[in-house]
Parts: C-alpha cells; sequence; structure tokens
C-alpha cells in the first residue's frame, strides 16, 4: 500500500493510500499525528504566501449627495445675502475726512517774541498762542497819551481865556500868553509829525523796490509760461496731426489739450501777476507821493503854527477888542474839546494795536502747521499756524447714479484707512449743490460739441456720531480717506 500527501485548496494536506486492486484517498493510519502535521504544513505555506492588496474605501453616494447640497445651500445664502447688501447700501472708498482748520495771523507788523505752544499741542479757545515784541505799540501808546494831555490841557487854556477875556487887560494878557503856550505846543507837535513824515519816505522808497523787483520777477514767471504754452501748443498740433490720422486714441489727444489749456491759464496767470505788480509799483509810488505830501504838510503846519505863535505875540499887545477876543477863544475851546476827541480815539486805537501784540487761539484745537520762530518778524495777514478743530466730518464723493435712494438721516458706516477694519458711525447729513467739476479751477465746458457723457461725482457730507468716535477723538485727522456705505431702505 502506498501513501501520497495532497495539499487542498484550504491549505490542508490529505493522504492518499492506494491499494493493488484500486485508488481511494483515505486518512492516515493514526489521525492525530498526520491532523497536527498537516496543520503545520498549512502554516508554513500560509506565512510565505504574499498577503492581498488592500482595496480603496469608497465614499457613500448619499455622503456626496449631502456635501453637495450643503453647498448649494451655502452658495445660495450668500449669493441672497450680497444681493440683499448691494440693493439696501450705497458704497464708495472716494471719501475723506474733512474738518474745521482755523488760520492764525497777526494783525499788525511785528517781532516774535515768544511762542506759548508746540507742534500738535490741544489749545483752548482764547488762550495764549505768540506774544509779539510790544515796544513799538507802547511807544505809539505813550504818543497818543501825550498828545491827549497836550489837548486837555489846551481845552483848558482856552476855557479859562473865555473867563479871561471880559476881564482887565492883565486878564487879557495872561489870555494870550496861555495862546502862545498853546502855539508852542502846536509847534512842538508839528515838528514831531515832520519828523514822522521824513522817516516815512525812506519807507515808501524802499517799498517801490520792492515792487519793481516784483515786476521783474513776475516777467520771468510769464517768461516761463509763454516757453511752456510754446510746448504744449506744439504738442497740441502734432497730436491734433495723429489724431486726424488715425494713430492716436480721442483719449490722449483730450489728455494734450487740456495740458495746452493749462498752459495758456498759466501765461494768463502771470500776465496777471504783472498787472498786479505793476498796479503794486503805482500803489508804492502813490505812498511816496504821499508821504512827501506829508512831509510838505508837516512842514506848513509848522510854518502855521509858527505863524500862530507870532500872532499871538501880538495879541498880548492888543488888549483892547475884547468881545472878538472872547469869541475866538469860544471858538478855540470849541476846536480844542474836538481835539480832545480826536486825541482819545487814536488812545483807543493805540491801546488796541498794543493789544495785538499777543495772539490767541481762535477756537479749541489742535496747533498745527506751525511756521514761525523766536525773533521772526511777521506781516499782517501771514500765517503763523492752524488751529484744527476736534469737530470732524466726512466728504464722500458718491456717483451720481447711487443718490437716487440717498436722504439726510440715514445711517451710514464709516471705516478709516488707519484703524483696519473698525466701523464707525454716521448720519447723512447733506449734499453739495454741485457736483465736483463744476467746483474745479476748470470745470468743463460743453458748448464745444465735443461732450462725451461721464458719471458725476456729489459731494456729501457725513457725520460722526460721537458716541461711535468716543476714544478715537485725538487721532482722527482731516484728510483721511475713509470707505462709507450708506444704509438705504
Amino acid at each position: 500500500m502506498d501513501q501520497s500527501y495532497e495539499t487542498s485548496s484550504n491549505g490542508r494536506v490529505a493522504v492518499t493510500q492506494e491499494n493493488n486492486d484500486s485508488s481511494l484517498t483515505t486518512s492516515a493510519r493514526h489521525p492525530e499525528e498526520e491532523t497536527k502535521h498537516a496543520f503545520e504544513l498549512a502554516d508554513d505555506i500560509n506565512r510565505t504566501a504574499p498577503e492581498p492588496p488592500p482595496q480603496k474605501r469608497k465614499i457613500p453616494k448619499s455622503v456626496i449627495r449631502a456635501i453637495a447640497g450643503v453647498g448649494v445651500v451655502g452658495t445660495v445664502i450668500f449669493g441672497y445675502q450680497y444681493w440683499h447688501y448691494t440693493s439696501t447700501h450705497e458704497q464708495t472708498d472716494d471719501a475723506t475726512v474733512s474738518g474745521h482748520i482755523h488760520q492764525v495771523s497777526s494783525r499788525i507788523n511785528g517781532t516774535i517774541s515768544e511762542i506759548e505752544v508746540d507742534d500738535n499741542q490741544l489749545v483752548q479757545k482764547g488762550q495764549l498762542l505768540v506774544k509779539l515784541d510790544p515796544r513799538d505799540q507802547q511807544t505809539k501808546m505813550l504818543q497818543a497819551k501825550a498828545s491827549l494831555e497836550s489837548a486837555k490841557r489846551q481845552a483848558v487854556a482856552a476855557k479859562l481865556n473865555i473867563g479871561l477875556a471880559a476881564d482887565t487887560a492883565s486878564g487879557k494878557t495872561n489870555q494870550a500868553q496861555g495862546d502862545v503856550a498853546a502855539a508852542i505846543a502846536s509847534i512842538d507837535n508839528a515838528k514831531a509829525t515832520v519828523v514822522e513824515a521824513q522817516t516815512g519816505i525812506p519807507n515808501a522808497q524802499a517799498a517801490v523796490k520792492d515792487a519793481e523787483a516784483g515786476i521783474l520777477s513776475a516777467k520771468a514767471q510769464v517768461a516761463q509760461a509763454d516757453a511752456s504754452l510754446v510746448k504744449a501748443q506744439a504738442d497740441y498740433r502734432r497730436n491734433t496731426t495723429l489724431y486726424q490720422q488715425g494713430a492716436i486714441a480721442r483719449q490722449q489727444l483730450d489728455a494734450v489739450k487740456a495740458t495746452y489749456d493749462v498752459a495758456v491759464a498759466q501765461k494768463n496767470t502771470a500776465l496777471q501777476g504783472i498787472l498786479q505788480a505793476q498796479a503794486k509799483l503805482s500803489q508804492a509810488k502813490q505812498n511816496v507821493n504821499k508821504a512827501q505830501s506829508q512831509l510838505v504838510q508837516a512842514q506848513q503846519n509848522v510854518t502855521n503854527a509858527q505863524a500862530k505863535l507870532a500872532s499871538f505875540k501880538g495879541g498880548l499887545q492888543q488888549a483892547t477888542a475884547s468881545r472878538k477876543q472872547t469869541e475866538v477863544n469860544r471858538a478855540q475851546y470849541l476846536a480844542d474839546e474836538a481835539a480832545i476827541s480826536q486825541a482819545e480815539a487814536s488812545v483807543k486805537d493805540a491801546n488796541l494795536q498794543l493789544s495785538y501784540t499777543n495772539i490767541f487761539a481762535p477756537s479749541t484745537g489742535r496747533v498745527g502747521r506751525k511756521t514761525i520762530e523766536v525773533g521772526q518778524r511777521v506781516q499782517p495777514g501771514g500765517a503763523l499756524m492752524s488751529i484744527v478743530e476736534n469737530d470732524y466730518w466726512i466728504v464722500a464723493n458718491f456717483k451720481e447714479t447711487q443718490l437716487k435712494a440717498m436722504k439726510p438721516g440715514q445711517k451710514v458706516e464709516i471705516k478709516l484707512d488707519p484703524f483696519g477694519n473698525h466701523t464707525f458711525i454716521g448720519y447723512v447729513d447733506s449734499f453739495s449743490p454741485a457736483s465736483g467739476a463744476q467746483f474745479a479751477l476748470l470745470p468743463p465746458d460743453n458748448a464745444t460739441g465735443n461732450f462725451t457723457k461721464i458719471v458725476q461725482r456729489i459731494p456729501v457730507k457725513i457725520i460722526f456720531d460721537h458716541n461711535s468716535i468716543k476714544g478715537y477723538e485725538s487721532r482722527i485727522t482731516p484728510g483721511m480717506s475713509a470707505v462709507v456705505s450708506v444704509e438705504h431702505n
């Protein structure tokens, strides 16, 4: 009997026993040992057999459908919200912060002696900013007071002379002596006027030289503007030819035309500058003539005062005509009373000029653009510094097509570039009476027939909500860029 071993598909081993008469498959004579041996062979075969490759896990179609549905719903919700926002809001990024900026200047000529504030400093209304050297004005104040005192004394003397005219000859003599004293005082005043007039002539002549220098400068500007105009005109003619030949676009020709128009305007401005300089020269020459006339008049007043003194001295010898002398004295008293009023007005004016040596803040705000230093000479109307108030608003330039649903009082969301995504709240205050183009230096003229429709920008004033800008008052400044969104129904 022969035995053989075969391995089945499941890794197990079967024993085949052959007889001489027939072949059949049977188990071994010792089943337990054969079974154990078969399992060991199967384990060896299983360990050496390669592992099957892992299969990819498929995503169920229901999950894919759910994800796609969520995406569609999200897209619809976002689209609806965007449509709803754009249909109820008008937005522009062409907006800036504006505010009240007060220019501080001097009302008189003077030299700066003290500066009480610094750049960016917060000041209150009425706070002292600058002090000018007060000595010139104090001298004028003393002169005015002296003139007032002299007029009062003259009035007292004239009043006394009225009573003395009816008295005896000695009384008339005393009256004449009072007149002599008044005449001497008049001579002194007239001489002081002569000195003042002589001082004013060099100043007026210096102003003439300055005006002549201004004419030369204005002519140089005209020459420069003329050169720019020649170039701009040549460019415009060349581009006109190119445009007619179809070599350039209309937009480029319009740009060159605008440059040419600006050059023409600049030349006209320069020519106007010559006229202004010539007018200034003429005025300066008139001032020279006026100063010389004042000198002549002052010298004539000295002569008149001296003649009056001689007349009063002659009156000492004439002690008769008491009635006529009384009338003269009354007229003199009235003239002295008028002189007192004039002198009092001069004192008030000198006091006012002296008060101008202290320059105060016109409003509460912060100091900006300070351009002065101690010792600097300033002229009336010259800018010394600016005071920027903390009252701000937004000027937003909306397209004219965006104004249909906008009206005052609507809520506005404001974002300023320096503060990132922080949102301020404001309200529409008012609309500009004209577009920005109408307020330009060279407004467009559509009467030439070359009209091209362009959407215009209308400035809209937007005020801040005070609660919205708490904590940011000192950080918001005019000129900041803003993005505004107006909510409307």
